[in-house]
């Protein structure tokens, strides 16, 4: 009986609600979306997610993807929703990728919601901003602590019925508890002064620092420092200090093909573990820096109208305080920076924006480096990024291939899933972050859209902001005769020239400045994988699938050769060499 009366209410209440619903709006489908006040029994703002799926092979917000075997998910905005208050989904709620539940063939789906929470920021600029903080999970709506949502039904849909559908979000994603430490595995987390100041409340930096074997043991050693540039990771990634689990489950890469790809991530880690506390490697401080932020699970390491000054905090609060804290060498000299993707980008950037600040930068896959070639969009000449510019074709624009072309996902595709993710640049995914850094502030106080996200059509004006101040091949080509003499040897760039995401267009011509280049010649080093995908990082000598677990030990002896020639006289080369 204490378990029944309990659902008898809930009964009741999808009667109540299911007729107030349906007195309220026009025929059709609908489901209405709601959190009970033992939750929260205040109003909040966010983003509210219905997610169907035509399988329970995982819950259906796991689902969720750009490619062909993705399922359905539709979104609303919700401000002020009270508990026990219906956020309503009927056919004219967007969705991806059926962009209504009227497309919906008639059949039995699991359905699950969830409610994206927002918190509000006063942000120095004086605009108020309502966006999705986040909780120590890298900013994924799925998996973020203190979102509501609901446990996955099994209900038969037929989109021409004309009833209400109750669904309660009584489930909330717990905590995530801090990582563990070890002898060589610490994390540091500060708070950042500029961007506290910048976002109206305090805001915080973090790192993992992986410490050089026999720290203890050398007190009045000092060590250059490696900045491993890419996303969020609970820990430092591809670090493990036993063997390989024997109990391991093998699983499946879709990506690779490879049976027991969990168990290779293993091995290599741990031979990275091998490695570090060799007697013949390098001593070294490396960290991964920890800047998940509102719009995404990191800043791209620049300063930004919409993010906050990110770029100094990380150079002249972050590092300062890691290099003291860790007896790092603390010059320019010693400082070096490497990373794939989005790290790619970042460590380009860093090196380009702070150049006096870093030694030189190895940048793999990097996300676009010239806009001209913004994956396949040229945002300068383009009008529209979704279609191929045509009086009277309609032909889309690819967003994601395969080494042999294949083509998965269309650029129309993926920003429509960030669209249902989030309005105003809030999808805390791919191309809303690349917007959300490189933008203007818009009147609204949200990013200034680089294009319309439902049509595609591009804002030139937009398009121009960016050029001046993130295009890195247009700033490189603009101030060469300031950045030249101080990049000089520093950098070095690898994409695999069927890079799934188009990345190496922009990498194309990059080179083709770089190599123009005179007084002085940039004198570093660009080069492609024959038929590589992302995220090729220069080893000709591995398959990616093993080459992308061994950026630490293919890198550092480039960057010990970068020492030899660089370093200035008096540096320290031996403190560190034991």
């Amino acid at each position: 009986m204490m378990i029944l009366f309990p659902l008898f209410l809930l009964f009741l209440a999808g009667i109540f609600l299911t007729q107030r619903v349906t007195s309220e709006s026009s025929p059709g489908l609908k489901f209405a979306l709601t959190f009970p006040p033992q939750k929260s029994a205040q109003p909040l703002d966010g983003r509210m997610l219905l997610m169907i799926s035509d399988n329970d092979s995982a819950e259906p917000r796991f689902q969720i993807n750009d490619g062909p075997n993705t399922q359905l998910i539709f979104g609303l905005d919700v401000e002020g929703l009270k508990p026990g208050e219906p956020a309503l989904f009927d056919k004219n709620v967007f969705g991806y990728p059926l962009k209504s539940l009227a497309e919906i063939p008639p059949g039995e789906y699991w359905v699950q919601g969830l409610l994206n929470r927002y918190e509000t920021f006063h942000r120095a600029d004086g605009h108020i901003v309502k966006l999705p903080m986040d909780k120590g999970e890298g900013q994924q709506w799925n998996r973020k602590p203190g979102n509501f949502y609901s446990l996955p039904r099994k209900i038969y849909i037929n989109p021409k019925e004309d009833k209400v559908i109750p669904i309660v979000l009584d489930q909330e994603i717990p905590p995530i508890p801090d990582p563990p430490e070890t002898k060589y595995v610490k994390h540091i987390r500060i708070q950042s002064k500029l961007l506290s100041q910048f976002w109206g409340r305090p805001m915080y930096l973090g790192a993992h620092v992986l410490l050089p074997e026999g720290f203890e043991e050398h007190p009045k050693a000092k060590y250059p420092l490696i900045v491993f540039h890419g996303h969020f990771t609970y820990t430092f990634s591809g670090w493990r200090e036993e063997p390989p689990d024997p109990n391991l489950k093998p699983d499946y890469s879709e990506r690779f093909g490879i049976h027991g790809y969990n168990r290779i991530v293993q091995e290599y880690a741990y031979e990275f573990y091998k490695y570090w506390t060799s007697p013949g490697t390098p001593r070294f401080l490396i960290i991964e820096i920890q800047h998940a932020n509102p719009y995404y699970d990191d800043s791209y390491a620049v300063n930004s109208a919409n993010l906050g000054p990110y770029g100094d905090a990380i150079t002249y609060e972050l590092i300062p305080y890691i290099e003291k804290k860790f007896r790092g060498i603390g010059q320019g000299w010693a400082r070096f920076l490497y990373g794939g993707s989005t790290g790619g980008w970042e460590a380009l950037a860093a090196q380009i924006f702070y150049p006096d600040e870093y030694n030189g930068c190895w940048a793999a896959c990097p996300d676009p480096i010239d806009f001209r070639a913004y994956t396949i969009v040229n945002i300068y000449e383009h009008k529209n990024a979704y279609y191929v510019d045509s009086r009277w074709k309609k032909t889309p624009r690819p967003g994601r291939r395969n080494y042999l072309g294949e083509i998965s996902a269309t650029l129309e595709e993926m920003n429509h899933r960030e669209l249902v993710l989030g309005t105003k640049s809030r999808s805390g995914d791919q191309w809303d972050i690349w917007e959300a850094v490189f933008s203007p502030v818009g009147p609204d106080g949200y990013p200034r859209r680089i294009w319309d996200k439902m049509t595609g059509q591009i804002d030139h004006e937009v398009a121009a902001y960016w050029r001046e101040h993130y295009d890195l091949r247009y700033i490189l080509q603009r101030d060469w005769k300031i950045l030249g003499p101080k990049l000089k040897g520093k950098i070095h760039i690898y994409c695999g020239d069927m890079d799934n995401y188009y990345l190496n267009n922009a990498v194309y011509l990059m080179e083709e400045f770089l190599e123009s280049t005179t007084e002085p010649y940039y004198e570093g080093e660009i080069d492609y994988g024959d038929r590589a995908e992302h995220c090729w990082n220069g080893d000709h000598s591995l398959p990616i699938y093993l080459s992308r677990l061994r950026y630490h030990q293919f890198f550092i002896p480039k960057i010990m050769e970068r020492i030899k020639k660089s370093a200035p006289p008096g540096a320290d080369l031996k403190s560190w060499l034991y």
